[in-house]
Order: structure tokens, then sequence, then C-alpha cells
């Protein structure tokens, strides 16, 4: 793989509008938000952290899509491949404390610009100039079929690239919607990657691999190492192209806390990350994400397998303490919090 071009994360810019529970902000009148997605999450925490990072995605063209993408330029993220096209920017409300997995956030991203992308919109010429890495997750083909269609295509134009390509297995069930299982779709498109990231249950869920309930079921974690094994193995197995898999484990801990731990699988060997347990966290969303570009960090600067799963778990266990959709610790913060959690 090429390692001096840029990483261009593709996915839909959302805004996450966070009501509390007990319907406070209309008496206040004041709605937090943050701008978010998870392709865009990653996308941040890597020109953060100092990588060529470039984002993919479509806004109408109004005043708000201005600002957005001069927050975007403001963070060092080159938005030239953006699409401007459409009449509105996806939108998901999640009440505060909840989790994107919970049956709490509700979708508003129907008719949103990049929701109404088709095949043959793209330029990829134009847009995988100087590309050497492409990121893209599950959650993009889960909004619709035609969506889904962009993304192989544009898995198709980075592949005849020689572009290295990564897939986060972000499952959202209130997203396919549109008569198709992801089992469907997704298999056709982890062809293309070399780099899959996701749990045990993802990737049964989105690419059938099999699912040993007796491993899983007691939350052990040498059975669930044991699992991460056979899944990553399972994958490789499917999948030629792909030589990497990295799985995430995160339970609840206590009341308001965490267990968390991850592996990575390559060249026939499991790695496993230390693990962090916390009695109280600030905010779940956009850790994977975290995770992810923490993957890509390392592999970008041609680290070792198990160093760039710790900086990649650290990253992601650093975020539950951010309040925002993306990471705002540095590569120094991260470093030094895999020191004060060493095992």
């Amino acid at each position: 793989m090429q390692t001096k071009g840029k990483v261009l994360s593709f996915g839909e810019l959302l805004l996450r509008i966070c009501p509390d529970g007990d319907g406070q902000w209309l008496a206040e009148n004041q709605l937090p938000f943050f701008v978010g997605g998870a392709e865009l999450n990653v996308a941040t925490a890597l020109a953060l952290w100092d990588i060529p990072s470039a984002y993919l995605t479509a806004l109408p063209e109004n005043s708000v899509s201005e600002q957005l993408i001069q927050y975007l330029q403001e963070r060092n993220i080159d938005t030239s491949p953006v699409v401007m096209q459409g009449e509105r920017i996806g939108l998901y409300y999640l009440p505060k404390g909840k989790d994107l997995k919970n049956a709490g956030v509700i979708y508003d991203r129907k008719g949103s610009a990049y929701a109404d992308l088709t095949v043959g919109t793209i330029n990829w010429d134009a847009v995988f100039e100087g590309v050497s890495w492409f990121h893209l997750s599950a959650i993009c083909p889960a909004i619709n079929q035609n969506v889904a269609d962009v993304c192989a295509e544009a898995l198709q134009a980075a592949k005849e690239r020689d572009i290295f390509i990564s897939l986060d297995l972000n499952y959202r069930a209130k997203l396919w919607q549109y008569g198709k299982d992801p089992v469907e779709i997704m298999p056709a498109l982890a062809q293309y990657c070399d780099l899959i990231m996701g749990n045990v249950w993802a990737a049964n869920k989105m690419l059938g691999m099999p699912l040993q309930e007796e491993l899983v079921a007691e939350i052990e974690k040498e059975k669930l190492l044991q699992h991460a094994t056979l899944t990553s193995e399972a994958i490789l197995k499917a999948f030629s192209n792909c030589k990497t898999v990295a799985n995430t484990f995160r339970f609840d801990y206590q009341e308001k806390g965490i267990r968390y731990f991850t592996t990575l699988y390559t060249q026939n060997e499991l790695h496993v990350s230390q693990e962090y347990v916390v009695d109280q966290i600030l905010d779940k969303v956009g850790s994977g994400d975290c995770f992810m570009a923490g993957l890509i960090y390392g592999f970008y600067q041609g680290h070792a397998p198990q160093e760039t799963l710790e900086f990649a778990t650290a990253a992601a266990f650093k975020k539950l303490f951010i309040l925002s959709d993306a990471t705002s610790s540095t590569v120094a913060e991260i470093e030094e919090t895999i020191q004060a959690y060493a095992n």
C-alpha cells in the first residue's frame, strides 16, 4: 500500500440533535447539537493526528452547508471532493445519554442530499486523485439501494486504482428499511476491502459469518477471544482481498461504566489489546469511529500490529469521555492513556 496519499472517508454528514428525556429543552428553547456522521468522525480524527484527510459527502447548496464546509476546512479536512446537490442535510435525534444502537435514536435522513446520490454522479477519477486509502462504513449502504449501488461503484473504482480500502461493519437496525437485509448487500461490498472492522455479532448479521452462541453467552473473555479468531479467519477465507480483521468488545460495567478491549487478526496471529474498565463515561457516540481512525493512523504510519491496536483502543476509550461525535484527543494524550492504564 502507498502511504503518502490522502485518506478519503465517504459517508453522510449528519447533525446530531440531543433533546433531554424530560422535555426541558422545550421550556428552555435550547437544543444541543453536534456535527457528526461515522465517516466524518474518522476524517476529523485523522486530520487532528496530522494524517492527510479528505472527506466525500453530498450537501445542498445553501448557507448552512457553506458554514459546515468551512468548519471542516478549519479542522484541516480536504473538502474538495464534496458533491453539492439536493435540498437538505441529514439529521438524527439522540436523547442525552443514549447509545446509537439504542431504540431511542430517531433518523431524519430520507430525501437528504446524500441519500439522493446515484451511480454516475461522482467523478471517481477526480475524487481519487492523490488518495491511497479509502474508508467507508456499513451505514452508507443501509440508507437505500441507490446509495448501496454508489458504494459498490466507489469500491470498484478504488480497487481498480490499487487504493487500500477499510470497512467498518456498523449495524444500525433502524436504517435497513428498504427491503434488503444487510447480508444481502454487505458481502458484495466486503469483497473489495483490505481491512474489515466490527465485532463478532456484526460479522454474523452483515456478512453471514457463523456465530457460536456457546462462546458469547457468558461474556467470558477467553471465549470471546476464541470467537474473535474464528470470525476473523472466516472473514479472511470468505473475502480474499481482506488481510486484516479487527473486533471490538464493549460491555456495560456496573450502572454507568464500560469494560472495553479489542482484537486485531493479521498474518495468522490474534493481537489483543489491554483492557479498560471504568465506572462512568460521558458519551458513547463515535467511540467505534475513533477506534477505526486509530487503526488507519497506525497502519498509515507503518506501525506494528500490536502498537496500532493499542493506539486505536486507547483512542476509542478516551472518546468515551468527550461530549461530541468526533474526538479531540491528540496523539500524545492517547499515548499517555496507554501508559496510564497499562496492565
